[in-house]
C-alpha cells in the first residue's frame, strides 16, 4: 500500500534564558521594547507534521512518501529522513526560501517568546499529486496534514478529482480556517483525524453535527489523550483503544504525529482498525517518553515486548511479521 504524507517540514530552534522575561520588561516602555536575551543553550530539533509522521512510518518499515516544501537548507534533514526509510524524492525545494522554522526562547518561569517562519512551506500549494503518483506507480492513500492552507485545499481537491482516497488531518491549522474551508477539507475523506478538542471545534465551525460529519467521511478517528483513541464509522461498531503504560512523561510534542504514523502503518499492513490503533498508541507512548519528535529509537524486540504487555499475545502475533 503506497501512502503519501503531505504536511509541514520544519526545524525547531529552542533556547533557554536563565532569567525571567518579566524582570526585563518596563511596563510604560513596552511600545518601544528592544531586548536581547543571553541564552544558555540552543537545541535544534527536526520537526514538522509531515516529516514527523513520515519518520514514524519509516521506522515501522512502511516506506512513506513525504510530500511538502523545504528550502535549500534541507540537505541534512533529507539525509536523516532517507536513512530512516522515508521517500523524500517528492519534496519540493524552494529556490528562494528557507525551510520553515520555529524559533523560541523559554525563561526560568517557563514563559515563551517565539516566532514561526513559514518560509518554503508556502510553496506546498505548487506540488501536484499526479506527479507524485506517476513517479511511484499510483497512490492508495494521501494524508493531508497541517501545511500551507492553500496547499491543503488544492491537495484535497486533486484527490477528489483523481479519485485518490485521502485522510483529512487539520491539526494546528484548524484555528485559522473557516467553516467553508473545513467542510471542503473533510467532505469525502476516507479518514478524519482530530483530537477531542479539535472534534468540537470542527463541529462548531462547520455547523455540522457529529452524525452529519460521520456521514460525510469513511471513519472518524479521535485521539483522547491519556484515554487512548476512538474510531467511529457509519454502520460499524465504535472501537476504543487504550494506551500502554509509559515509563515517563518527558515531552508530549509529536505524540499525535506518532499515533498517526502507527495507525497509517497498520493500514499499510492490512490489519484491522483496532490493531492499527494499538500500533499507533504504542508508537505515541515511545514518543512521550523521549525529548524531541524524532529522537526515539524503535527496536523490534522492545516494541513487541511492550505491545504484548499492553494488548496481549494474539495482538502481538498479528503485527510482529510486519515490523521492520
Amino acid at each position: 500500500m503506497r501512502i503519501a504524507v503531505s504536511g509541514s517540514i520544519a526545524t525547531d530552534h529552542l533556547m533557554t534564558f536563565p532569567g525571567r522575561f518579566a524582570d526585563q520588561l518596563v511596563a510604560d516602555q513596552l511600545h518601544t521594547v528592544s531586548l536581547s536575551f543571553l541564552v544558555d543553550n540552543l537545541d535544534v530539533r527536526r520537526g514538522g507534521v509531515g516529516a514527523n509522521i513520515a519518520f514514524g512510518m519509516g521506522q515501522l518499515g512502511t516506506s512513506p512518501i513525504l510530500v511538502g516544501a523545504a528550502g535549500s537548507d534541507f540537505d541534512e534533514y533529507r539525509a536523516w529522513l532517507d536513512r530512516h526509510g522515508v521517500d523524500t524524492a517528492s519534496v519540493r525545494i524552494s529556490e528562494v526560501l528557507h525551510t520553515a522554522r520555529f524559533v523560541c526562547t523559554t525563561d526560568a518561569d517557563h514563559n515563551q517568546i517565539g516566532s514561526f517562519y513559514t518560509g518554503a512551506m508556502s510553496e506546498a500549494r505548487l506540488i501536484e499529486l499526479k506527479a507524485v503518483a506517476d513517479r511511484v506507480g499510483g497512490l492508495d492513500l494521501v494524508l493531508i496534514g497541517a501545511d500551507d492552507p492553500e496547499g491543503m485545499l488544492r491537495h484535497t481537491e486533486e484527490c477528489r478529482t483523481r479519485s485518490i482516497p485521502f485522510a483529512a488531518d487539520f491539526s494546528q491549522q484548524i484555528a485559522r480556517m473557516n467553516g467553508d474551508e473545513i467542510r471542503l477539507l473533510l467532505d469525502g475523506a476516507t479518514y478524519l483525524f482530530s483530537n477531542e478538542y479539535e472534534k468540537g471545534l470542527i463541529e462548531s465551525k462547520t455547523g455540522w453535527s457529529d452524525a452529519e460529519i460521520l456521514s460525510r467521511v469513511g471513519h472518524r478517528v479521535t485521539t483522547l489523550g491519556a484515554r487512548g483513541v476512538r474510531i467511529e464509522g457509519v454502520g460499524a461498531d465504535t472501537i476504543e483503544v487504550g494506551v500502554p503504560e509509559e515509563t515517563a512523561k518527558v515531552d508530549p510534542t509529536g505524540v499525535g504525529d506518532a499515533f498517526r504514523a502507527g495507525f497509517l502503518s497498520g493500514l499499510a499492513w492490512g490489519v484491522s482498525h483496532e490493531r492499527a490503533a494499538q500500533v499507533g498508541c504504542m508508537l505515541a507512548t515511545l514518543v512521550i517518553e523521549t525529548k524531541g519528535t524524532q529522537e526515539y529509537q524503535l527496536k523490534r524486540s522492545h516494541f513487541l515486548d511492550r505491545f504484548t504487555k499492553a494488548y496481549g499475545h494474539d495482538a502481538a502475533a498479528e503485527v510482529q511479521g510486519h515490523l521492520a
